[in-house]
């Protein structure tokens, strides 16, 4: 399954490696599909392709470090 989402990251969360812990601690493979980052804030369209439930372990994982977690609609992006 492949899910595509918008990830929001707060001035805190910008240098962390959020998505290097996610492809390290859930069974998914994270693709960056468009990414916009400064020191203020952090803009990423992800694709993470893997089962359903370690996808939603992984997106879960993003909104208890603080990022906002939106999905892409109708995954329209290519």
């Amino acid at each position: 399954m492949k899910k595509r989402v918008y990830l929001t990251y707060p001035k805190e969360q910008v240098k962390e490696p959020l998505l290097y812990q996610v492809g390290q601690l859930f069974k998914v493979v994270t693709n960056i599909r468009q990414a916009s980052v400064s020191d203020k804030i952090g803009l990423v369209a992800l694709e993470l392709d893997g089962e359903e439930a370690e996808i939603e372990k992984a997106l879960q994982y993003f909104v208890e470090k603080g990022v906002k977690v939106e999905p892409i609609e109708l995954d329209i992006i290519e």
